[in-house]
């Protein structure tokens, strides 16, 4: 027997299957999905195994397959399905995608660390011979009263029992060790919370069917008790014997929802998201794989939980861009729970209090069924909302603050009330400029200026990383004329604790929740009062939940709304409703001041008057005219290389050959500089596609991706629909 196998190289040149042979002692271990170690050339490397075989059509001798690397990691038929949908769909290798459905404690490669823990019982070995023991050594008081433990309780920990009397009784053939797995997550829950929907929940429960696949849409304005619909759709799932993924798109909001799931289904729930240690993934994982829990709550990439049974997969706030991955394989959440619907004949529930305008658009035209919730729940009322003109406040040198958010401040301190504070940029300055000779500080690597973060006093690249310590003299004139410009969250706090010196705050950004476990512990310092004012980045604009909570002020509206880029007003509406959703969710009156320069914006008023569908509408409007997403698709295709004229002629070549090759009707715009220009010291150059039909299309692109595997100029990053050009 023969298995085909591919590699631990994630390199194009090596996206291929390699045979083996399964050596005797290995026959009928080996499955399809599994984990092995092969020779490769002159190395042992790691590879999974395709497809098992009797046919072998080369005419050389083979190597055979060396050993398992773990019996009980094996993916299912499904995931390998998934993990060739993505190769496909992303133009990734095979090998990629397999790795970006693993946790880092399960990848292809050599582990130095073992991740297993395992707590240790002592147990008896044969009660007649133990009860003979005790009768014939009545003076051994220590060695009797630990044996009379363990007969009473069945088994005790290991490590609080006297290493040298467990050495006798081990001797004496009385006990056996037992290890079982331990878990570093265990959340147990005494009484699980059960919570009544209201009849507008209860309508769209209802609408939900469980007996074939369905795309839903669930558009509910911000406190109308999506979630508990959740909860209730899983809590049916689960009756019926299959299992749920539940996505929320930070890490901030999987603490939350965790919790209310915990108090919903115990111990029954998984988590998985990045902030978590490598062994907790571990973890988690493996309690997934071995059928431990039903439900898995995470981040975008536990859209690859390896659950059986799958029921329903649940996206929250799926216009999240955070659904979208970066980096190869440039995968959508939402395109692997519509499959793994189809695949299961399941339902898929998409929701969000700002759907994305596809979705909206794919509603609309019954491709996916609209469900809605216009109310909130309880007595809750939608937030008041104030738009604050910033160019008349800066005529009476308000800078920062409003004279009106100002008053709404002192007013919520007063009441004892919580305030939230929006602004989308951390650190302390965007840039630091000499006032004497014009340097400015700028990435050596990137073609942007570092931005300067006060408490380390450091200068930071939020694209490729690279720091480097400030100083207090200019590095080119050594004159001390360094001026700081540009707002951060690091500086408004300062600012804030200025105005307000009593003022308990706490900031919310990648910054301060670097370390682990810092999520958790600002949302729940925030709920208990500890703080009077939250202030953060856009991880605080959703799904939060603080009851306490009457004001959320927005100090700079424009930072998303001036960014070029096709979205930009579609990430504003989303950024500002979904943080003015924070106040009053409870029975206090919400408020909400949006300080911007654009006040007569068509988005920031659409944010005041709470009207989504008065902006789908105008936004619709824009996108027809300029024929992007939804009513064409998009491809981005950048061209990476160290030298800039190569890179250009390399680029425009490839301009040439797409525009001759795809369809008349396929417009293919660029070559242009990407927004970044140079990144981690290379050179981006864009072309852009935009079709709505092209039966040629896919194919091109795989000619292309080919042609440039030996390029040595040059390489390409192929993105389907991006979010951001």
């Amino acid at each position: 027997m023969f298995a085909n196998v591919i590699v631990e190289y994630g390199v194009k040149s090596l996206n291929q299957k390699f045979i083996y042979k399964i050596p005797n002692n290995l026959l009928g271990k080996i499955k399809v999905g599994m984990k092995v170690y092969v020779p490769f050339g002159s190395q042992e490397i790691f590879g999974f195994v395709l497809e098992i075989t009797d046919k072998n059509n080369t005419d050389y001798a083979l190597k055979e397959i060396i050993r398992v690397d773990n019996e009980n990691l094996v993916l299912n038929e499904e995931l390998m399905a998934i993990g060739k949908y993505v190769a496909d769909s992303t133009l990734c290798t095979l090998i990629t995608a397999y790795q970006t459905m693993l946790p880092s404690g399960l990848k292809i490669k050599k582990q130095i660390h073992k991740y297993d823990l395992y707590d240790e019982y002592i147990k008896i070995k044969n009660t007649n011979k133990v009860l003979e023991y005790i009768e014939k050594h009545k003076n051994r008081k220590k060695q009797i009263e630990i044996l009379k433990t363990i007969l009473k309780n069945q088994k005790i920990i290991k490590k609080n029992v006297n290493s040298a009397i467990l050495k006798i009784l081990q001797e004496n053939d009385l006990i056996e060790i037992e290890k079982v797995k331990h878990y570093r997550i265990n959340k147990l829950s005494d009484k699980l919370i059960k919570r009544e929907l209201t009849d507008d929940q209860k309508k769209v429960f209802a609408r939900v069917k469980f007996d074939n696949y369905r795309t839903y849409l669930l558009y509910g304005i911000t406190g109308s008790g999506k979630t508990e619909v959740y909860i209730k759709l899983i809590e049916k799932c689960l009756k019926i014997g299959k299992t749920a993924i539940m996505l929320v798109p930070e890490i901030g909001l999987t603490t939350q929802i965790a919790n209310r799931f915990y108090e919903a289904f115990g111990n029954d729930v998984a988590i998985l998201h990045s902030a978590l240690s490598q062994g907790e993934r571990y973890d988690e994982y493996l309690k997934i794989m071995n059928n431990e829990v039903k439900v898995v709550v995470g981040t975008r990439s536990a859209i690859f939980a390896p659950l059986n049974k799958l029921g329903i997969v649940i996206i929250d706030e799926e216009d999240s861009n955070s659904y979208k991955q970066d980096n190869n394989p440039r995968y959508h959440a939402r395109d692997i729970a519509i499959y793994r619907g189809k695949y299961n004949n399941i339902p898929v529930v998409l929701g969000s209090a700002t759907p994305s305008l596809e979705s909206k658009a794919r509603a609309d035209k019954q491709v996916y069924e609209l469900l809605r919730l216009d109310k909130r729940v309880g007595n809750a009322k939608i937030p008041d909302i104030y738009i604050v003109d910033m160019e008349k406040e800066m005529k009476k040198r308000n800078n920062i603050f409003s004279d009106l958010l100002k008053d709404k401040i002192a007013e919520k301190l007063n009441k004892k009330e919580q305030i939230i504070l929006l602004l989308n940029r951390r650190g302390f300055a965007t840039f630091i400029t000499c006032s004497n000779c014009g340097y400015t500080y700028k990435c050596p690597n990137c073609d942007i200026t570092l931005t300067y973060h006060k408490t380390t006093n450091n200068l930071i690249c939020h694209y490729c990383g690279f720091q480097q310590k400030s100083g207090i003299l200019c590095p080119k004139c050594g004159e001390k004329a360094l001026n700081y410009y540009g707002l951060g969250t690091e500086k408004l706090e300062e600012k804030i604790k200025e105005l307000f010196p009593n003022i308990r705050v706490i900031r919310m950004d990648q910054d301060t929740t670097r370390n682990k476990g810092m999520h958790e512990k600002i949302i729940s310092d925030f709920k208990n009062h500890k703080y009077d004012l939250l202030l953060g980045t856009q991880m605080v604009s959703k799904g939060l939940d603080f009851p306490n909570v009457s004001l959320v002020g927005v100090i700079n509206a424009d930072t998303t709304l001036n960014i070029p880029d096709y979205r930009s007003s579609e990430n504003t509406y989303s950024l500002l409703s979904q943080v003015a959703g924070r106040a009053g969710r409870s029975n206090i009156l919400g408020e909400v001041v949006i300080q911007t320069f654009n006040p007569d914006n068509y988005v920031i008023n659409c944010v005041k008057e709470n009207n989504y569908d008065k902006f789908y509408i105008k936004e619709m409007g824009f996108r027809k005219k300029l024929k992007y997403p939804p009513y064409y698709y998009l491809v981005g295709i950048k061209i990476v290389g160290k030298n800039y004229e190569k890179n250009l002629e390399n680029a425009k070549k490839l301009k040439y050959y797409l525009s001759n090759n795809l369809n008349k009707d396929t417009i293919v715009l660029g070559p242009t500089t990407a927004a970044i220009l140079k990144f981690k010291n290379e050179y981006r150059m864009q072309i852009i596609i935009k079709y709505k039909y092209d039966d040629k299309l896919l194919s091109v692109l795989k000619d292309i991706d080919k042609l440039f595997i030996d390029n040595k100029e040059s390489y390409l990053e192929i993105d389907f629909n991006p979010l951001r050009i």
